[in-house]
């Protein structure tokens, strides 16, 4: 990165001031090659296991230009974004040569993003995966498959969200929340599979005594879930490789134990939809702050797309010192800036220490008590995460084109955290990116919806066929 120059931020962070926004430094690269009278065009197109292709184009330098050493990094944080954005088994980088061997480098079994390398070919997308070099011209063209998601209010539902701490469930009779209940749980360290589906079960049964049948089932987790098997998730880390196996048709065996259709898919997507659903618009991109970073994307034409929308895993701040994920073992990455994660990070800069023999729910309900006490350094937690969410919300714009509306809810949302995060996110867009400002609206929900929305909007998922309600 010493070749790729990053900006300090109008809007410091109090509790990180060597945050540096990744948008900000795509920004000073673009100015410069404006400045420079322009460069050569770029195209990294990322296909996925059905065909469609994801194409962003830009321009770097040329390699005869004394600023070109910058392109590497540019392209490299741009890929690694896409990747995680949308997805994909193959990565094709039209343009130079040069910085298409880079990325070869970095993203194979030897290189530094060796974990995007086994996780997006073998682990997702079940290929091995690839990058290829061409010109910008010989890249694949654009193609996108969009499709409806949810929004299905008929007859007694049952809707459930799995984050990493608690499980939501509700049981939901044409459109209205009847029963709804939270209960806690830390799947992350279970390596038995049944323990999840005990859980998981319990709490469907206990949804569906308040209704007299069940006619669907909607669920929302963080991960990938193809045609409502789990490909991979996070909540499911501690399942050994060997077993994995019993994990991936868990919510089959639990639509045929139940006797109703069932449809799961990533929790950014119901983010996503319950924005959607409740803003009656689209455009909408839902942030869920919780145990770790969840977002998703419904289209301007209010669909969703093939995409990852993985954006815990997507950088957002480029400093050297940056935060590493304990999984990728990337830097910069959103789970470090918009999660519980988040918080447990800053607190020892805030003067709190946390117990350690507590769960992390209990963890940040614990630094929550401090903020709702006025604490001074609690404040300054959640002023910190309002400004990461200002940069952040910046910089998915440049990759949501569409972009209307950010939704931001989760359990880090909850009480006065919520509005000193939108209060500082707000600030950023206004002194820094007026543009989009005047574009975009950021808005929290409700208390009762940032804290159960999901379940809800999930119970809208099945669609039912063939049987009158």
């Amino acid at each position: 990165m010493e070749d790729f120059r990053l900006v300090q931020p109008r809007c410091v962070p109090p509790l990180e001031e060597g945050f540096r926004p990744a948008v900000l430094a795509n920004r000073q690269f673009r100015q410069e090659l404006q400045d420079a009278g322009g460069g050569l065009p770029l195209a990294l197109a990322l296909e996925r296991a059905d065909g469609s292709v994801s194409r962003f184009e830009t321009q770097v330098f040329s390699d005869e230009h004394t600023r070109s050493p910058a392109n590497l990094a540019y392209a490299e944080r741009l890929v690694k974004f896409l990747l995680w954005q949308r997805g994909g088994w193959k990565v094709v980088v039209g343009g130079p040569r040069r910085i298409g061997d880079y990325i070869q480098h970095c993203y194979s079994p030897e290189g530094p993003r060796a974990f995007d390398y086994h996780f997006m070919g073998e682990d997702v997308y079940e290929r091995t995966f690839r990058v290829v070099s061409c010109s910008a011209t010989d890249a694949p063209r654009q193609h996108e498959r969009e499709q409806s998601l949810g929004r299905h209010l008929d007859g007694y539902r049952i809707g459930f969200d799995l984050g990493a701490s608690d499980v939501k469930v509700s049981a939901v009779v044409e459109g209205q929340a009847i029963f709804s209940r939270e209960v806690v749980w830390e799947p992350r360290r279970q390596a038995d599979p049944q323990y999840h589906y005990a859980q998981i079960m319990a709490l469907l049964k206990e949804a569906a005594a308040h209704m007299p049948r069940v006619d669907a089932i909607g669920g929302s987790a963080a991960g990938v879930y193809v045609n409502n098997r789990m490909m991979i998730a996070s909540l499911f880390r501690g399942v050994p490789k060997d077993r994995f196996h019993e994990a991936r048709n868990l919510f089959l065996r639990m639509r045929d134990e139940l006797g109703a259709p069932l449809e799961i898919v990533n929790d950014g997507e119901v983010t996503a939809l319950a924005g959607s659903m409740s803003l009656e618009d689209n455009g909408v991109l839902g942030i869920a702050l919780g145990s770790s970073e969840a977002g998703g994307y419904v289209t301007g034409q209010g669909n969703i797309t093939g995409w990852l929308n993985e954006l815990a895993f997507a950088p957002i701040d480029y400093s050297p010192q940056a935060p590493s994920d304990e999984w990728s073992g990337d830097r910069g990455v959103g789970a470090q800036y918009l999660s519980q994660q988040c918080v447990f990070r800053l607190a020892p800069r805030a003067g709190i220490r946390i117990p350690e023999d507590i769960t992390d729910a209990e963890k940040l309900e614990f630094v929550q008590e401090r903020l709702e006490a006025g604490h001074a350094g609690a404040t300054l937690i959640w002023q910190s995460m309002g400004y990461y969410m200002g940069y952040a919300i910046a910089h998915y714009a440049d990759f949501y084109e569409e972009l209307k509306h950010v939704l931001i809810l989760g359990r880090c949302t909850s009480g006065c955290g919520g509005p000193l995060i939108l209060q500082g996110a707000q600030e950023v867009l206004t002194s820094e990116f007026p543009e989009l400002a005047g574009r975009i609206n950021i808005q929290l929900p409700d208390e009762k919806s940032r804290r159960v929305g999901q379940s809800i909007a999930a119970a809208s998922l099945p669609e039912i066929r063939g049987r009158e309600v």
